[in-house]
């Protein structure tokens, strides 16, 4: 009998309350976090190329991943289909609809182009990520291998396939925790060497033999040595030239950050995957010769600080706190606009579950796992409870 009941205990799910609330809140706020604020009820293809979206695949309708939909027509319109979350894309519109769907027609906004001409695709829309082109979650490994984006493709990596020399690691303190803010891999680096001609803002790969400085890291500074001290001392005499190209209102600036760096040669050893330090964006130069190349590279969006990943969720932040506040009062709108004993009644029945659920915790150990019993007594209590009272 006891074992029997033991084993009925082990077999049922159980979770801490302290627990069961932090992963909720958790789940909300990856959610939020992901989906940029974005409620999800309206098509953004009215909204033209977004800065930076969740976007989503369908392999229902475009398998071979050559389109991509919005949250509110990844809920609305392919409701049931295989859907692939590709977290956030730059500059993208939503496609669902289009040519690209055959007969398919969008039910928020189906007057769309044929075709969004400036959209970028790459084989994340199939499902498939990395070098390696293997899909994530793998479902041929037991434990998932954590993954790098690209800032620039918007590509994902696993770490041992970014292109590291054997004795290189990823710049990482003593904790674990990445001492760089974005990453750039090995097929997007020869597009953007110039930025080793600003040293201060990239995190070399640790080697057995050179380890990065932890104050230098810590201060968003590359330590000085040999083969960098003459370009750390050019940009760093330029900081009020930096902070002028930041700032100028008339357009950009005529003086170029780098010019008297520009004529040494960038070495294939420079063409490596790239980690870069917190706010390397804002130090970019933005002279007219610059801006021009960004252009011509077609990656104007590197000096663009609302490109980053943290601007969006910083948004995303922002856009849900004041959507709480917006429920709040929404709420208390409601309240006020029913009658005195309509009122009561709800105020009396919050206050009744707040003050039950209140007793339950104060009586329980906050290490203490709940169960579906446990939460059956609380509303069996409350209707007891609201029964006396009639």
């Amino acid at each position: 009998m006891s074992d029997a009941f033991d084993d009925e205990i082990d077999a049922e799910p159980t979770i801490s309350i302290g627990d069961y609330l932090k992963a909720v809140e958790e789940e909300e706020l990856e959610a939020d976090l992901v989906l940029g604020g974005d409620e999800g009820k309206e098509c953004t293809y009215s909204k033209g190329y977004v800065k930076r979206q969740a976007v989503f695949s369908c392999l229902t309708c475009t398998p071979d991943g050559n389109a991509g939909i919005c949250t509110a027509c990844s809920l609305s319109c392919h409701e049931g289909h295989d859907i692939l979350e590709l977290w956030t894309k730059r500059n993208f519109r939503c496609d669902c609809g289009n040519s690209k769907f055959g007969e398919f027609y969008c039910k928020l906004s189906a007057s769309k182009d044929v075709e969004n001409s400036e959209n970028k695709y790459n084989h994340n829309f199939k499902g498939t990520y990395c070098t390696c082109d293997q899909p994530y979650p793998d479902p041929n490994v037991e434990e998932q291998v954590e993954m790098i984006q690209c800032c620039v493709c918007e590509d994902w990596f696993h770490e041992e396939h970014i292109g590291l020399q054997p004795n290189d690691k990823i710049p990482r303190d003593e904790e674990g925790e990445p001492l760089y803010m974005d990453f750039i891999c090995q097929g997007c680096a020869p597009v953007c060497s110039f930025l080793n001609y600003y040293p201060q803002i990239i995190s070399a790969p640790e080697t057995t033999s050179d380890t990065l400085d932890r104050k230098a890291v810590s201060e968003n500074t590359h330590p000085t040595s040999p083969a960098n001290t003459t370009n750390s001392a050019t940009v760093s005499n330029a900081d009020g030239v930096i902070k002028k190209c930041n700032t100028e209102a008339a357009g950009p600036s005529t003086t170029c950050l780098i010019q008297d760096l520009v004529g040494n040669p960038i070495t294939d050893e420079n063409n490596k995957p790239l980690f870069l330090f917190k706010n390397w964006r804002e130090i970019l130069c933005r002279c007219e010769k610059c801006s021009d190349l960004y252009a011509q590279q077609r990656i104007s969006f590197l000096p663009d600080k609302e490109d980053s990943i943290a601007e969006y969720e910083r948004m995303a932040k922002q856009r849900r706190s004041e959507n709480m506040q917006k429920q709040e009062g929404d709420e208390m709108n409601f309240l006020n606009n029913l009658g005195h004993v309509e009122k009561m009644e709800i105020l009396s029945g919050i206050s009744d579950m707040k003050n039950e659920i209140f007793s339950f915790l104060e009586s329980s150990d906050p290490s203490k796992v709940i169960t579906t019993a446990d939460v059956q007594q609380v509303f069996e209590n409350l209707a007891k409870k609201r029964k006396r009272s009639q």
